[in-house]
């Protein structure tokens, strides 16, 4: 496995349905992405010059900005880089409170309070009235999403 050393974030300000594979990750839904991805900004993990991570924010108010997507390729997870793709993005918009929501995926929800995010409220049946088919993830079928939190 790259070290650090290797890795290298960046932002992609053109062509950025290019990371739709990576995107897919974090949200299974094309669509869904479609609605954010434009007027998002995009941030690239590239370890040897290969994405292998991303991150899109949203500005949704003045002070407040939501990731709405986080996503590491399957082999290179559990090995921090998810974890610096969020300090990266967090040190660029430092002056804002940034949210985000997931489902309740024990592992996700555990990763994230882990870097500080705690619970601020959720939305009943977000998953369920907004995707086509089931998500299932580590067993757990996703119906409300989570909303997270950092000041």
């Amino acid at each position: 496995m790259e070290t650090f050393v290797d890795f290298i974030i960046t932002k992609v300000d053109k062509d950025k349905k290019q990371y739709l594979p990576l995107l897919l990750i974090g949200d299974e839904s094309e669509t869904m992405i479609d609605r954010y991805l434009d007027s998002g900004t995009l941030y690239v993990g590239l370890c040897n010059g290969k994405p292998i991570a991303v991150c899109v924010i949203l500005n949704v108010a003045p002070k407040t900005v939501e990731i709405k997507n986080l996503a590491v390729e399957a082999e290179y997870r559990r090995h921090g880089y998810g974890r610096r793709m969020l300090e990266y993005a967090e040190l660029q918009h430092s002056n804002k409170k940034i949210i985000l929501g997931t489902g309740e995926t024990p592992s996700t929800l555990k990763f994230y309070k882990s870097c500080g995010y705690s619970y601020s409220h959720r939305i009943p049946n977000f998953f369920t009235d907004n995707y086509s088919a089931p998500i299932i993830e580590e067993g757990v079928a996703l119906c409300d999403m989570i909303y997270l939190e950092k000041q």
